[in-house]
């Protein structure tokens, strides 16, 4: 996703933050426990949620201080995280924005909603509560101890998973994902500090004090935060719209829920949803970009790189049109494109590698078949991921391929070199690769 990392001042702390889309309407989103604004957008689940944002929306996301990409500061109070969300809606020129926080975020949220109501064109909560040790939780101090216990043991290790969301507990690709996040949002000290303010905040007193349309959801079976919190929150804030959604985990990390979620959003801030038009096929999808592309900008400098990446994409492009691909999009070295049978995928693949390397360009691919959503000029879905994924291990100068699209060229005469199996960043299950010989 194009959206670059950029940093807004909140008094003398550096908060990192991104912006998607261009629609009319504004929305911040609070993170909970832990925040990255480049990591965490990349899991398929939260990147399909942004999209799905950025189609009525413009999207503003920003990383807590002393997590992710802003300064490493403590900042534990409410007051002082307001003044961050109130930071960054400044840098970003958003005089009114509808506020969106899920479970530790909503707090904060709430905060900044009842502080600041002429900024806040709604409230939104997923999966939050008014406080811990308070009606209606009630969550004990030896509770705490044990949960925190459990945090500070097992942080880095992709501990989040297994008490965010039980269903995927068990998911070796996800545990990892989180782990990744874990050690790169947070130090194991910061997130204990983070929730031990937590423990302590309460704001169930200034639920009355909201006066903005306010949009409560949460999980009937949520096994973190009970669901007697949300609908504790849309008894005490007036005039409140209340909404439950099936499933137990807490952390949303599956499609359809997160495109319940979505058409919830999207009709109370617009009074309609309209999901995308999608109509699914089967594809062979390649992802292609330059080797080491960073080294060579620094040596060639800006103008002579923009006339090498202009001779790479046309050298790409001719190779497409002799092997039927379809070009769908390039963002800075990179380019997708899908094909409809996977043995000319392999071979416009290979014939633009050995295209460019007179030119003193090397590049890498990655190819998956499977079944992907149109989306418009667009294309989206898990065989996307997967082939992105897939060009991520690639070596360079190497063309590697799934073991789905393998099973598929038997008896092309295309040989290939087992890789063995590998986790792909993102993506449930392990997937065996290929590199083409």
């Amino acid at each position: 996703m194009e959206a670059p990392v950029k940093y807004a001042k909140s008094g003398e702390v550096h908060v990192a933050y991104r912006v998607f889309g261009d629609g009319e309407h504004d929305i911040v989103l609070i993170p909970g426990t832990i925040s990255h604004v480049e990591l965490l957008w990349e899991v398929p689940v939260y990147e399909y949620l942004i999209k799905r944002l950025t189609s009525f929306a413009r999207v503003i996301v920003f990383d807590k201080p002393g997590q992710g990409l802003s300064d490493r500061v403590t900042q534990l109070t409410l007051e002082e995280r307001i003044s961050d969300v109130h930071a960054v809606m400044d840098a970003v020129g958003s005089q009114r924005a509808n506020i969106y926080g899920w479970s530790e975020g909503g707090q904060m949220s709430i905060m900044f909603a009842a502080t600041y109501p002429e900024r806040t064109a709604s409230l939104i909560l997923y999966g939050t509560y008014a406080s811990l040790r308070n009606e209606p939780w009630f969550l004990s101090e030896k509770l705490f101890s044990i949960f925190l216990k459990e945090i500070g043991t097992h942080w880095g290790e992709g501990v989040l998973p297994r008490l965010y969301a039980p269903s995927v507990a068990k998911d070796p690709a996800m545990v990892q994902w989180f782990a990744k996040i874990e050690r790169a949002g947070a130090s194991p000290g910061a997130i204990l500090s983070f929730f031990r303010a937590n423990y302590e905040n309460d704001v169930g007193n200034i639920l009355s004090a909201i006066q903005v349309p306010t949009l409560i959801l949460h999980r009937a079976g949520d096994t973190l935060v009970p669901v007697a919190t949300g609908r504790y929150l849309a008894e005490h804030i007036a005039g409140a719209r209340y909404h439950e959604l099936p499933g137990i985990d807490h952390h949303v990390l599956d499609q359809e829920t997160m495109d319940n979620l979505a058409d919830e959003i999207e009709e109370f801030i617009t009074g309609a949803h309209h999901r995308p038009e999608t109509d699914r096929v089967l594809a062979t999808v390649m992802f292609t970009d330059v080797v080491r592309s960073t080294e060579r900008v620094a040596a060639l400098g800006d103008r002579r790189w923009r006339e090498l990446l202009g001779n790479y994409r046309a050298v790409v492009r001719k190779e497409l049109a002799a092997f039927r691909g379809k070009e769908v999009n390039t963002a800075g070295d990179g380019l997708l494109a899908t094909f409809d049978g996977p043995a000319r995928a392999i071979r416009c693949a290979i014939a633009a590698r050995e295209k460019l390397r007179p030119l003193g360009l090397e590049i890498r691919s990655g190819l998956h078949t499977g079944e992907c959503e149109l989306i418009g000029d667009d294309i989206g879905g898990i065989a996307v991921h997967i082939a992105a994924r897939i060009e991520n291990a690639a070596n360079p100068g190497e063309v590697m391929v799934s073991s789905t699209l393998k099973d598929l060229v038997a008896g092309s005469g295309i040989q290939f070199v087992d890789r063995g199996v590998q986790t792909l960043k993102g993506v449930p299950d392990e997937w065996r690769l290929f590199a083409v010989q």
